[in-house]
């Protein structure tokens, strides 16, 4: 039976779209087809290159993956899912799951107009949690002025070499930028996806991402980078910034791949890598 309910796919986003669609989808799409267009033809309409998809080739459910990190992108919304979909021509999709599409969108906004209008005020002078004060080392025991930051930098334990010679460099008196450096600045004790939220969306201006290898396999990262994409969606503010230290092995994370990124791997650029890197974390 058709749906009567109407919206506006365009303002829908693909995190929208729940497990039970997904894996519908899945079906529809991951098994190898000579006949309709599958999950390949998708992920390259999708602008994911040639390495990406053979890396997505390895997967149990490779479309999954792909809506998955597709997501993130700014472009990532139900109108263009659709749009790709009905180009591929593969209609019968769209047909088929039309109804349970409609559903997922129509309580996607249920809940988008049940959620309380919050304006700077009322949110910075409501009840906070015991859990979000005093989280960091210079942090008033008081939660009444927390400590504040020009930029959080997500990395993994095997690149905290390079974080030391960030610190050393953006620290010191030419730039006297406040880095939060987890290891240094946030007391223990805490839930660490609680604190970690709290301290990317509320006390710095920025985020630096140090990419490498060990940084794909990183749940942490992984956690970090989406959370603060998310609240800059298209790099509106400048919010989020990669950084490249060393060669990579294996391909550059897609969700960050439309990001100017700042490269440290070239020999030739080095001499203004942390000018560039500092003025980008000095913006208002």
């Amino acid at each position: 039976m058709a749906s009567n309910f109407s919206v506006d796919y365009n303002a829908i986003p693909v995190t929208a779209l729940n497990c039970n669609l997904r894996k519908k989808l899945g079906l529809y799409l991951n098994p190898q087809n000579t006949v309709a267009s599958d999950w390949r033809t998708i992920a390259e309409m999708m602008d994911f290159t040639y390495l990406e998809i053979k890396n997505f080739e390895k997967r149990d459910c490779p479309f999954e993956k792909v809506l998955t990190e597709w997501e993130t992108r700014p472009d990532a919304t139900v109108a263009n899912l659709l749009s790709i979909l009905e180009k591929a021509e593969r209609k019968d999709v769209v047909s088929d799951l039309s109804d349970i599409i409609d559903e997922d969108c129509r309580k996607h906004v249920e809940r988008q107009q049940k959620m309380p209008v919050q304006v700077p005020v009322v949110d910075s002078c409501g009840p906070r949690t015991l859990e979000r004060d005093g989280i960091t080392v210079y942090d008033d025991p008081q939660g009444i002025t927390p400590e504040t930051f020009d930029a959080f930098i997500c990395y993994c334990q095997n690149d905290f070499q390079f974080v030391h010679e960030m610190i050393r460099q953006l620290e010191q008196a030419e730039y006297n930028l406040k880095l939060c450096v987890f290891d240094r600045d946030v007391l223990p004790g805490t839930c660490v996806w609680t604190i970690t939220s709290e301290l990317i969306e509320r006390r710095c201006k920025r985020m630096v991402v140090v990419i490498s290898d060990d940084y794909l396999d990183s749940d942490a990262c992984d956690f970090q980078t989406k959370f603060a994409l998310s609240l800059c969606p298209g790099a509106r503010s400048k919010r989020l910034i990669p950084v490249v230290y060393k060669s990579m092995k294996r391909p550059f994370p897609s969700i960050l791949r439309f990001l100017t990124i700042c490269d440290y791997t070239r020999p030739c650029t080095q001499g203004w890598f942390w000018k560039r890197l500092a003025k980008a974390l000095s913006l208002p």
